[in-house]
Parts: C-alpha cells; sequence; structure tokens
C-alpha cells in the first residue's frame, strides 16, 4: 500500500468532524491542500472550473490554483478564451478540487473577476520562457486548421522576443474567484460520506453538516 493509499484509508476511518474544522475555510482550505500536496499525487492544485454560457449551457474544464488567500482562488487564462467570455456575461462559477485519491473534495461557489494587471504581469514574469511564448502564440479556444500552424506561429513570437524578456500580453491574465460556499467532502465507508459546508453571511462564516 502506497502513501496516498494509506493516507485514504486514515482520513476515512477518523472521518470529519465539526470539531475539527477551522472556523476560516480558506485556512481549511490550506490544511487539506498542504496535506494533498505532501500525500504525492499528481497536480494537487488541478482544479475542475465551471461556467455557464449565454444559453444557460454549463461547461466545464480542468485548470491549475496558482494562489490563494484569504481573498479567493486565482487562476490564469487567455482573456479570448470561452471560459473567457462566459465569466463575462454570468460571472457566477465553480471550482471542484477532486483529490479523488485520497476520498476527498473540496467544492467552492462564487464569483469571478479579473485581477489587477501588475498582479498578472508578476505572475507572468515567474513562468518558465516556453510557457510565456505559449501565451502569446494560442489564440485559445479558436478553430486552427493544423498544428503546423501553431507551431509555427510558436516559432514566430520566439524570434520575435529572442533578445529579450517577454512582456505580458494585453490579452492574457488572472481570475479571482471570491467564494461564498465552499464545501469539504470526507468520503467514508458505506458512501455515508461527510460533508461539511461554509456559507458566508454578513461577512461571517456558518458551517453545516449536509447529508452525503
Amino acid at each position: 500500500m502506497n502513501n496516498a493509499d494509506k493516507l485514504r484509508q486514515q482520513w476515512m476511518s477518523q472521518g470529519l468532524e465539526r470539531d475539527s474544522l477551522n472556523p476560516d475555510p480558506i485556512r481549511q482550505f490550506e490544511r487539506w491542500y498542504t496535506q494533498a500536496s505532501d500525500s504525492g499525487i499528481i497536480e494537487p492544485n488541478a482544479m475542475c472550473l465551471a461556467t455557464v454560457d449565454a444559453d444557460g449551457q454549463p461547461w466545464v474544464r480542468t485548470v491549475l490554483l496558482k494562489l490563494y488567500d484569504e481573498n479567493g482562488f486565482v487562476f490564469f487564462t487567455n482573456y479570448e478564451s470561452a471560459k473567457a467570455h462566459q465569466i463575462a456575461a454570468n460571472n457566477k462559477v465553480g471550482l471542484l478540487f477532486p483529490w479523488v485519491a485520497l476520498g476527498r473534495q473540496a467544492k467552492i461557489s462564487g464569483t469571478a473577476e479579473k485581477i489587477p494587471t501588475a498582479e498578472s504581469m508578476k505572475y507572468f514574469a515567474s513562468r518558465p520562457r516556453g510557457s510565456q511564448i505559449g501565451a502569446w502564440a494560442s489564440a485559445q479556444s479558436q478553430v486552427i486548421s493544423s498544428r503546423s500552424l501553431l507551431d509555427a506561429k510558436v516559432d514566430e513570437i520566439r524570434r520575435k522576443f529572442a533578445n529579450g524578456e517577454i512582456p505580458l500580453p494585453s490579452f492574457w491574465g488572472g481570475y479571482r474567484v471570491s467564494p461564498f460556499e465552499i464545501e469539504f467532502w470526507q468520503a467514508r465507508e458505506c458512501r455515508l460520506h461527510d460533508r461539511f459546508v461554509y456559507t458566508k453571511n454578513a461577512g461571517d462564516w456558518c458551517i453545516e453538516r449536509r447529508a452525503p
């Protein structure tokens, strides 16, 4: 049994009790996120992002959490992407961290807003050069006829910025999801899972247990 399996069995047997929860959901998330990171699972910062388009059709995809603090959860994308257009029309979104290997999920409901350009610039400067070039080269969500066109665009951008730093594209940056509800889900035997939901009420957080 590997470490992750041992942790899964340990947490399933311990369950989740109200007294063990941090009254601040961000601190509780930090605790679980650290445990997920320490467990060795691949990309513990991978999260499903759900949006809704103008016709009411839900869409979901996986993005990576890059920053989080008391104000919310930050991911980065192309501002001309499908998700960005959907957020512009309806900024109510959902996030899900599917730590299935550990028998845990964290689910977040909130609103997404663009972060200040200075914050996006700081993060962009920390990215590997190849990722910076990729951000410039890819017209995210647009139809392209072949992979060779994308490769050619990458070569073009690489030549363009060959002799200096790569600047932040005007069409690329971060969103911060400010939560109004956060759920922590712990797997238990016989599908009798533990679920606790933090709901924001007048600036304070109310914690409730919900049936599985």
